[in-house]
């Protein structure tokens, strides 16, 4: 083993101590009455507190030490483990007030601990263990801790007995007459009386051990007395089904447990146990199938509680089941370890699963089975790790969705806790008092927030608060700082199998990286995709945009001297799951990643009227991004920036989805661009921000286009109002982001010089001639130049009329805006007329939403309503609205336009 696997070890096996030791304490501060306890409970108990000081002085030594001393600590503390485990058995069982009376139950519970099963006797060797330790290494606790050490055992030696010499020898039953018999139970010596075994009913006769029959037992039939003998060391049978005889689960509750009460109570209904003596019929009745097995399943996201349901649910039905048993089958070896485990703690000496597996399909008691962990997707665990058979219950906590496939009595997708619960999990965490609780409301919700209510990261959180690093208000900042550090941070108490929220993500990722096919390749990929990007909803759409974009860079953008263009450098740039090279859309790789990433639970799939799209839970993106390394992280952006610009050439998605595709863009530019320049060529990142930068353009994030710029121009070290040649697209964006700023004598001034630099190399009919002077044209019509706009439109369209379609996107635009230009300069007929033309043309090869076809309209209702036509122009108008309020949020500052025009209209009608 590694040195951190050695110290791993160690620490874990303390804190798992100092758990126990706190759950046993709480057992014992719950308590109201007192009467009928016997005494050295009360004794115990005031030990408690000095064990869980000194097991965390050894905790903070163990990381000073070398790897062979870390080596030597093993044995005395699973030892110490081992009496710690049952001496909380011991107050479970006896402390509560309720059943039979305290001494009964702890006579009993004593009993099945066997020798040394006083509660005394346990206390005082976890001291003796605790002194080992201290003697061997005198630096593991301080002088005073050793004083309080010696005494603490000297007055456990002096406690009277709290139960008679040899009580773990007492025999367990003594029954006579006829009737079923139960005879020689129990670990003690037998005791035969003459009037037993003399009924004609079935006897029962032969050694202690307990668990299933094995082949190797002898099964002899004595018909005349219809009794049946099991004879032979191995033969075994347990008569009494009633109340836990074995119970092998790795650790306590965690105290910070609270809130799925619902599930909690659905899952105990679910298992709860029929009496076998029931006939099929009686079972019928009652809904219960007779041949079928109880299986629950929980599937959800790492560190949301999955298996501390399990822990829960497992205490709160410990006396329903003769057997409880836990199996962490994260790995074939644990899986099998486990399950060998089982059979032994059964009397069944075997050497593989299915060996153990019929050893609890035979067993004809009740026990409940655990298996934790069932990660693998590739695995088929009904198959190779569920006994057979219809006995017995089952839960399986799974990452892998498709497990709840499992099933036979319910299953449950866990997500975040509630609220109210995910609060006080978090002061719990913070040890914060909880009569202040609810004063710290309002800073418990952000955190909420931030974390989205992870169970495990809001554990972390109050830990972290708890060691006094920052107080409740300050972490959402820290959290923006550090936030890996806080993510990997290990409370020392109530720590997770996994140790912190981060490792709890890398178990899944470690299924991917191990897996050598296809699936697993691009859903890897796919993942670094969307941590650069938002965790909200994706529509996958993207990726067919992308898909169809390929294709025409193909055609159109072969050459790479255009610094600003989007080429086939970009393509190869894509992730392999786009097949870049295809003429149709095959989404099957895609399909195939996401699937798989959802059945790890590291995505969420949502159904977007019918396409596909993915979120994820803010921890796990925040988790997919940090993973990476700083090289990995510049790879996956440019790779999502390629992604983003090319799916703009095919614009329905961007045109539909704009709403769920603005926080991605937000998330993907939340870099320094110096940064973004360092990963990859300019003219490989130039494009991508170029593009962004349209996207932003049109989602009207005016002042978020004009920062991106403002660093670009910087990075460049070029002037913003002084344009090049070889940045020209870029500094077109400029001017439109000047216009939206209503900065328009300086969207003038740059774009003249545009157009004077393109009509020195262009021709006259160059489209991107015609388009620097289109938006000339629209500078001067916002700067209140109409002439000049007027002037320059009429030649633009003039000549676009000659060389292009008259359904061309870009003529139509020019026509708009000639209209708008007619308008400025009171010419409404002229307008009028242009801009029916425009909606006619546009309604019949554009969607009814196209922002073009919207705009036009928009347009020609103001028109009708210079012109006085005002039931025209209310009717347009209130058509489009509709369409817009579907379109575009209440902030949107078109829809905020639009609607308001309207009820400017409304208003002067009603006069």
């Amino acid at each position: 083993m590694s040195g951190v696997g050695e110290a791993g070890l160690v620490l874990g096996i303390i804190s798992g101590i100092i758990s126990i030791i706190d759950a046993t304490k709480q057992v014992y501060d719950a308590v109201e009455d007192e009467a009928g306890l016997p005494t050295n409970f009360k004794k115990s108990a005031t030990k408690l507190p000095l064990i869980s000081k000194l097991l965390d002085d050894a905790d903070k030594y163990v990381n000073s030490v070398d790897e062979s001393t870390k080596a030597t600590f093993v044995p005395t503390l699973e030892s110490c483990k081992d009496r710690a485990t049952q001496l909380q058995e011991l107050f479970e069982k006896v402390i509560p007030k309720d059943g039979d009376s305290r001494w009964d139950r702890y006579s009993k519970a004593a009993l099945s601990i066997g020798k040394g099963g006083r509660v005394e006797s346990l206390l005082g060797g976890i001291l003796k263990d605790l002194q080992l330790l201290a003697t061997r290494f005198p630096e593991v606790t301080t002088l005073r801790g050793k004083d309080d050490l010696a005494k603490a055992i000297e007055e456990v030696a002096k406690m009277e007995p709290s139960l008679p010499e040899g009580f773990e020898q007492a025999p367990a039953y003594a029954h006579y007459g006829s009737g079923a018999q139960n005879i020689n139970m129990g670990s003690g010596p037998q005791h035969n009386y003459s009037n037993q075994n003399s009924g004609l009913t079935n006897q029962y006769i032969g050694t202690n051990n307990i668990g299933a029959v094995t082949n190797k037992s002898e099964i002899s039939h004595d018909n005349s007395t219809s009794q049946v003998q099991f004879i032979g060391t191995e033969a075994t049978l347990e008569s009494d089904t009633h109340g836990n005889k074995h119970w092998i689960v790795p650790r306590p509750v965690n105290n910070l447990f609270t809130g799925r009460t619902e599930l909690l109570d659905r899952m105990k209904k679910a298992l709860s146990v029929i009496d076998t003596s029931l006939t099929d019929k009686q079972k019928a009745d009652i809904n219960i199938s007779p041949d079928k097995q109880k299986i629950f399943v929980i599937t959800g996201l790492g560190g949301q509680g999955k298996s501390e349901i399990c822990l829960k649910v497992a205490s709160l039905m410990r006396e329903l089941f003769w057997g409880v048993f836990w199996v962490d089958v994260n790995t074939p070896s644990t899986a099998e370890s486990g399950f060998i485990t089982v059979a032994k703690k059964l009397d069944c000496l075997v050497e593989n699963v299915a060996d153990a597996l019929r050893v609890l399909a035979n067993a004809k008691q009740t026990w409940l089975l655990i298996l934790d962990n069932a990660d693998d997707p590739g695995f088929d665990y009904q198959v190779y790790l569920l006994p057979s058979g219809t006995h017995g219950a089952i839960i399986i906590t799974s990452r892998v969705y498709e497990c709840r496939n499992y099933n036979t009595v319910g299953a449950e997708a866990m997500k975040g806790l509630e609220s109210q619960d995910s609060q006080e999990i978090l002061f719990k965490a913070a040890k914060l008092p909880q009569e202040s609780w609810s004063t710290y409301t309002s800073e418990a919700k952000e955190v909420l927030r931030l974390l989205g209510s992870h169970t495990l990261a809001l554990i972390q959180a109050g830990a972290y608060i708890a060691r006094g690093h920052c107080k409740l208000h300050e972490y959402p900042k820290v959290f923006q700082h550090y936030r890996k550090r806080l993510m990997e941070f290990s409370p020392r108490q109530a720590r997770s199998t996994y140790g912190n929220v981060y490792a709890t993500f890398d178990t899944s990722a470690d299924v991917l990286k191990q897996s050598k096919s296809e699936a697993a390749s691009d859903a890897l990929q796919l993942l670094e995709i969307l941590s650069m990007l938002d965790s909200s909803v994706l529509p996958l759409q993207i990726f067919q945009s992308t898909s169809e974009g390929c294709r025409f860079v193909r055609r159109n953008r072969m050459k790479e001297n255009n610094t600003c263009d989007v080429t086939t450098s970009h393509v190869l740039q894509l992730p392999h799951f786009i097949i870049a090279d295809s003429n149709e859309w095959d989404p099957y790789r895609l399909t195939e990643a996401r699937s798989l990433l959802a059945s790890l639970s590291l995505v969420t799939q949502h159904d977007l009227d019918g396409s596909p799209g993915l979120s994820m839970h803010p921890l796990t993106h925040a988790w997919a991004k940090d993973r990476q390394d700083s090289k990995k992280q510049g790879m996956a952006w440019i790779s999502t920036g390629c992604v983003l610009a090319i799916s703009q050439f095919n614009d329905y998605i961007w045109r539909t989805q704009e709403r769920r595709l603005l926080p991605h863009i937000q998330s993907f530019l939340n870099i320094r661009i110096n940064k973004a320049f360092s990963f990859e060529s300019k003219a490989i990142v130039i494009p991508i921000l170029l593009q962004c930068g349209q996207a932003l353009l049109y989602m009207r994030q005016d002042y978020k286009l004009s920062c991106l710029l403002e660093d670009i121009f910087v990075e460049l070290r070029q002037k913003p109002e002084q344009p090049l040649i070889e940045f020209l697209p870029l500094y077109g964006l400029q001017a439109k982001s000047l216009i939206s700023l209503d900065k328009y004598q300086k969207a003038v001034e740059l774009l003249e010089q545009i157009v004077e630099i393109r009509e020195a190399i262009l021709a006259e009919d160059h489209p991107d001639y015609l388009l620097s002077q289109h938006a000339l044209s629209c500078a001067y019509l916002a700067n209140g130049q109409v002439k000049e706009a007027i002037k320059m439109l009429e030649q633009v369209v003039k000549i676009q009329g000659a060389t292009l379609a008259k359904d061309h996107l870009d003529q139509l635009a020019s026509q708009h805006v000639l209209s708008s230009a007619y308008m400025a300069n009171r010419q409404v007929k002229e307008a009028i007329k242009m801009l029916e033309q425009v909606v006619k043309t546009q309604g019949a090869t554009l969607m009814e939403d196209h922002p073009d076809h919207l705009r036009s309209q928009h347009a020609l209702s103001c028109a009708y309503w210079a012109n006085g036509q005002t039931n025209e122009a209310v009717e347009l108008l209130e058509h489009f609205v509709r369409i817009v309020r579907l379109k575009w949020p209440k902030d949107h500052p078109y829809r905020i336009a639009y609607e308001k025009t309207l009820a400017s209209y409304l208003r002067k009608v009603d006069l």
